[in-house]
This record gives C-alpha cells, sequence and structure tokens, in this order.
C-alpha cells in the first residue's frame, strides 16, 4: 500500500521562480563541518552503510557547520510558520516545501538567509555526490529539491511506512533540536527501522513484509542527518511518538521537547541535469510498484478474514423469538434493548442514517464480570516482542504499514458451552461474547430487525491497542455497502467520549447492583459524529486536555486529491469529510452500513492514554438492498443516529439463575 507519508501543508500559487545559483565546490564545502570530505572519513561512512542493518542507512553527526545551523534554527522560530496538521499515519506541525523559496520575494528571502544557504548546500554537486558515494543510488538531481521543516511536539508522531513515491530516490532528516538541551532518548522522537521478513509461498514465489516490531532506533541530536535509500517493499521506518512530559514545569526545563528537522529526498535526475535517462522515472515507478507486489505479500497479512456463512438467510420478526430466545438474549443484553418499542425505536433511526451508536448495550451482570476481567487484563504487564505476546493466545496484527494491535478470533472448533461440556481453562467473557453471543441465532435476529437487514455472513474479531503501538490505517471497502460492528470494552475513561462520565456512573451501579438510571446526563447526544470545536480555555485546563487518539474514523475518501494523504481528517480545524467518529468507550455499540466509498481507520493510541483500547468488531455481509441510498458513503451520510436510551421496564419472561434483568 503506497502512502505518501508526510505531504506539504498549504497550496503554493504558481510562482516564477529565480534561477538557483549553482554554488561552487569551495563554497558548498565550507558550509559543511570541516573534515566532512576527507577521503577517510567519506570511505568511512560508505564502510558503515554497507553494513548497517535492518537495512542499509547511515548516521552523521555534526554534518553542518555549527554557526550557520544555529543561525538557521533563530530563521526557522521567528519567521517560519507552521501548520498543524493530522491523517490517519501522522499528527505533526508542518512548513511549506522550501523549494518555494526561490518564490519568495526580496523582503521575505532577505529574513531565511541562512535558511537558504543551508537548502543550496544539501542540493548542491558536492553533496550529492557524496550521498551517492555512500548510498551506491547513483546521481541525483540538485534541480528537484524536495524538502520541509516538519516539528514533532508531545504527541506527535509518524507511522510505518517505506516513502516510496514518484522519483525519490534517498529519505533523510537534519535534526534541528534545540543546541544547548540534549535530546533524551526517553522523550521518544527516534527514527525507528523495521526489519523485514522474506517469505517464500507454496508457489516459490517470495515476498517480503515489514515485522511488526522495530529493530533499528536511531534517537534524534543536534546536528545530526540520517539518511538511507528509498527501497520498495524495504525501507520501512517510523518516527517514534514524542511523549508527554511530567508537569508542565518540568517540559519547560526540558526546552518543551520540540523534535525540528529539516526532512524531504533526494530524486533521480530531470531532464536536463547530468544523469538524466528518458523514461526513468517512469520505469521506477513501474519496477516500485511490482516489487511492492511481488509474491502477493496481501495473502501474508493477518487476522485474514474468516467469514461465517449463514444457512439460508432470511429476513426476521419480533414474533419469531421464543421464551428460551429471549432467556439467552437477556443473559447477555440490557433488557431495555429487547422490548418492542426500543427495536422499533432503532431500526427507524438506523434506517434514517445508514448509523447509530448503543450505549449500555450489554447487561449489568454480564458487563460487570467483563469489566473486572477486561480491567485486570489492562493493568498487567504485556511483553514488547510480538513472539512473547503470541505465546499468550492473542496474536499481533501484521504488517505495520497497515496496521498494528493484538487480536482474538473465534475457535473454529467451537466453545466447550456448545459441546455440552463444561467450560475450557482459557475461556473468558470476551471469548463468551467472541463464540457465544455475538454469532448466536438469536444475536442474529436481533441484529437483523434492528438494522432490517437480511444476514448473509458474520466475522467477528476481539482486538487490543496497546499504548504506544498499536493503530489501523485507512482503508477502503470494495463491493456492496455492508453492516459493520464495533462493540467498545474500553474499561478507563479519559478517551474524549462524551459519555465518559456515564460510563463511571455504569460501572458504579454495575459494582452495587442497582439498576441503571434512565435519562443519566448527557445521554441520548450524538457521539459519532465529527468532534466539535472546543471553545478557548483556561491555560490551566488546556495543560490538563491531552488528545490520546483511540477513536474510530469513518471518512468520505476523495478521488480527485490523488497527490494528497487519503485520511488528512484535521488540518487547520477542518472535519467536514468526517462521517462517523467514536471514541473509544466502555459497553457501547456503534453499527454502521459502510459502501465501498468510505476510508476506515482507528487513531493510533498515544502513551499518554489511560489504558488501552478494547473493542470486537464484525464485519457483516447483508443482502443488498436496492433502495440503499443513505449508506455511510463517499461524503452523503447524514447525522449518526445515537439511541435515546431511556429504560422502558421489562415485563418479559421470567430470568433464568443466568440472566442479570433483575
Amino acid at each position: 500500500m503506497k502512502r505518501k507519508a508526510q505531504s506539504q501543508a498549504g497550496d503554493h500559487k504558481p510562482i516564477k521562480k529565480k534561477s538557483k545559483t549553482s554554488l561552487s565546490d569551495e563554497d558548498a564545502k565550507k558550509r559543511f563541518r570541516k573534515g566532512l570530505f576527507d577521503k577517510e572519513v567519506l570511505d568511512k561512512y560508505t564502510q558503515g552503510y554497507a553494513k548497517s542493518t535492518p537495512y542499509k542507512h547511515s548516521v552523521i553527526h555534526e554534518l553542518i557547520d555549527d554557526s550557520l545551523l544555529r543561525a538557521v534554527r533563530e530563521e526557522i522560530k521567528n519567521n517560519v510558520s507552521f501548520t498543524p496538521k493530522e491523517t490517519d499515519i501522522y499528527k505533526i506541525h508542518q512548513s511549506g516545501d522550501l523549494a518555494n523559496l526561490d518564490g519568495l520575494d526580496d523582503d521575505a528571502l532577505a529574513k531565511l538567509p541562512s535558511l537558504l544557504a543551508l537548502r543550496d548546500a544539501m542540493y548542491s554537486q558536492s553533496f550529492r555526490d557524496y550521498v551517492a558515494h555512500i548510498t551506491g543510488c547513483g546521481p541525483l538531481s540538485g534541480r528537484k529539491t524536495d524538502m520541509a521543516i516538519n516539528v514533532y511536539t508531545p504527541g506527535c508522531y509518524l507511522l510505518c511506512h517505506d516513502d516510496v513515491i514518484g522519483s525519490r530516490k534517498v529519505s533523510y532528516i537534519l535534526y534541528l533540536t534545540d543546541p544547548d538541551i540534549p535530546w533524551k532518548s526517553e522523550w521518544g522522537g527516534a527514527l525507528r527501522l523495521f526489519p523485514v521478513r522474506t517469505i517464500k509461498g507454496k508457489d516459490g514465489q517470495v515476498a517480503r513484509t515489514p515485522a511488526p516490531d522495530v529493530s533499528k532506533i536511531i534517537p534524534p541530536a543536534w546536528n545530526q542527518l540520517s539518511f538511507f535509500a528509498v527501497q520498495p517493499g524495504e525501507s520501512f521506518h517510523d518516527v517514534e511518538e514524542v511523549y508527554h512530559s511530567e508537569s508542565k514545569e518540568q517540559l519547560e526545563k526540558e526546552g518543551g521537547r520540540v523534535r525540528m528537522a529539516i526532512s524531504g529526498w533526494f530524486h533521480i535526475p530531470q531532464i536536463g541535469e547530468d544523469g538524466y535517462v528518458e523514461g526513468a522515472e517512469e520505469k521506477l515507478a513501474k519496477n516500485s510498484g511490482l516489487m511492492q507486489l511481488q509474491g502477493n505479500p496481501d495473502q501474508y497479512d493477518i487476522p485474514q478474514p474468516n467469514p461465517v456463512a449463514v444457512e439460508q438467510p432470511q429476513s426476521s420478526s419480533q414474533e419469531e423469538f421464543d421464551e428460551a430466545d429471549l432467556e439467552f438474549l437477556l443473559q447477555y443484553m440490557a433488557p431495555t434493548y429487547l422490548t418492542p418499542d426500543t427495536l422499533d425505536q432503532i431500526s427507524e433511526q438506523f434506517s434514517e442514517e445508514s448509523s447509530i451508536t448503543l450505549p449500555n448495550l450489554l447487561g449489568k451482570k454480564f458487563a460487570k464480570k467483563l469489566r473486572e476481567y477486561v480491567a485486570a487484563q489492562d493493568s498487567a504487564p504485556l511483553p514488547d516482542d510480538s513472539t512473547e505476546i503470541e505465546k499468550s493466545g492473542w496474536q499481533v496484527a501484521k504488517p505495520p504499514h497497515k496496521h498494528r494491535y493484538l487480536y482474538l478470533q473465534p475457535n473454529s472448533a467451537g466453545t466447550s458451552k456448545k459441546n455440552g461440556s463444561s467450560k475450557e481453562k482459557d475461556s473468558s467473557p470476551i471469548k463468551e461474547l467472541l463464540e457465544e453471543f455475538l454469532p448466536s441465532p438469536q444475536f442474529r435476529r436481533w441484529l437483523q430487525i434492528a438494522t432490517d437487514s437480511v444476514i448473509e455472513s458474520h466475522d467477528f474479531v476481539a482486538r487490543r491497542f496497546r499504548r504506544g503501538k498499536d493503530y489501523t490505517l485507512a482503508t477502503g471497502h470494495e463491493g456492496k455497502p455492508r453492516l459493520e460492528l464495533t462493540l467498545g470494552i474500553t474499561p478507563t475513561s479519559g478517551w474524549g467520549d462524551e459519555d465518559d462520565a456515564d460510563a463511571e456512573e455504569s460501572a458504579a451501579e454495575d459494582e452495587n447492583g442497582e439498576d441503571a438510571k434512565a435519562n443519566g446526563k448527557g445521554k441520548g447526544k450524538a457521539k459519532a459524529e465529527a468532534p466539535k470545536k472546543k471553545k478557548k480555555q483556561e491555560p490551566e485546563e488546556e495543560e490538563q486536555e491531552v488528545e490520546v487518539g483511540g477513536h474510530e474514523v469513518y471518512m468520505a475518501g476523495d478521488d480527485d486529491a490523488a497527490n494528497e494523504d487519503a485520511a488528512i481528517y484535521k488540518s487547520s480545524g477542518e472535519d467536514d469529510n468526517i462521517l462517523f467518529f467514536q471514541a473509544a468507550a466502555w459497553n457501547k455499540m456503534s453499527l454502521v452500513l459502510r459502501d465501498s466509498g468510505a476510508l476506515k481507520f482507528v487513531k493510533y493510541i498515544s502513551c499518554k492514554a489511560p489504558g488501552d483500547r478494547w473493542d470486537i468488531c464484525g464485519t457483516i455481509d447483508v443482502e443488498e438492498d436496492d433502495d440503499e441510498d443513505d449508506v455511510v458513503d463517499n461524503g452523503t451520510a447524514g447525522a449518526t443516529g445515537v439511541l435515546d436510551d431511556t429504560e422502558e421496564e421489562w415485563n418479559g419472561f421470567s430470568s433464568s439463575s443466568d440472566s442479570d434483568s433483575d
């Protein structure tokens, strides 16, 4: 999956550029540290590059003349503006493209002489030859400059990608962190490299795909250059989150933990330059695509879909439920969701909006057992190594340039309960949901009534998104509309969900065994819409409010934005392309009828999060309705419905010993 990990912020009007002045070899070298171009130094870096792992890369300390780089940093601080940008793959502050410095007027350029000098030095013939010698990548363009200033403050990051786009040949990053406050590795912000697994298929074809864990960590440092040749299917890397400090006072002492850097790419020679080969760029793009597809690496993505077909799919009605069906559902569901009026209300709202959020779906007794289990798991330490984690039964979703999280799939052999024997030792409330409640004929019939659909197959998986590690990147859906279910079972609060207060109240009621209150604070408010812009708050309040990610987002794909990130959902306060938004939450189920035009992702979980994000998600194929005009599609969804869960007294069948309807 090709991703443009760092598109430049802002639209630049066409400006007639001033012609670049070609630096002499002597003038260019003066802008770098003394001795850098000595043969023995170059040979040392070349040998180190050849031996480096997990793929070839190099790190040069003290690259630029120190006084020049300090002047550059001051010019940036005083004169360059940054745009906060947030997508599924990154959260950063970006400048415009530094190639456009040539288009600035004389007054503007007068404020950035050192920055202009640095750019020209980086793309001088002398330094391009230096980089080409180390990497062995061949001639590099001096005309196509491609660089920008990125600032990572606490909470910012860039997820796994390989930088393969267009004519890029070498990727680099030059750090401009505070020269007088050395960056500490525990602050995060490191460039991290992923090893690549080579997998040979049954047909003999070899596929390459990144492993889920990084194997090389390169922390930032003042005046340090890291670079590597861009290699399709191999040069996978990310930028570690810059971690929050414990207090505002500590952050001030540490200079704000501002990870400023100039990053960019060297490209293959352009027309008119030495080394230019006609058709080379098109050939490079074609070969890159072929290399990424070689061996069909998608077949090794996990988890793989595991749909369970429904025998003889047919519609359902409330009259089909008998006493045994209701008693089964009452073991798991809150009674209010089984009343005819509530089901009618859900069906009506879903029919109108094609999406709905149902708070407090699980009944008190089962919810209490589930929350105790998940909370205990959430607080227990986990190994960092994926191989060790997978010994526990949970598996790691991969490859990381698409997604990473822990998951459980249903036991294909079925549960021991269904076989009439006692429960297995490793059974848990999560497995109960996965293997007994959600795939049951009773819940399927309830879901068909609620969504006015006919279910053809279902595929459920439990997911755990770890703090500081996990996410899913934006993916589309091809084919007919399908129903998607997410049951949030995150036991901690503080995720930005407006119902957090209700979740805490509900948990307290579960502990005390009290009945749930009918119209609790905040119930009935829309939760699955774009987050509303917050009013300006006092500094004390701002310090406490930290976005921690973990929300699930459906977005309209933009077919016209071929050169931009597909999933830019926060840039200068714009969020018009969000179709559905749900923060991590406890005991809250969302249902979305998703069309092929909608993108979907789960935002990276910050280390600052109050815990891990837990859920069970389901992909449910339904019979296509010729009248489906309101599915969550490429930009035409209405407001999201949220059930006003006013409790209705349950006067149905008597409770079984396992029911929590009391």
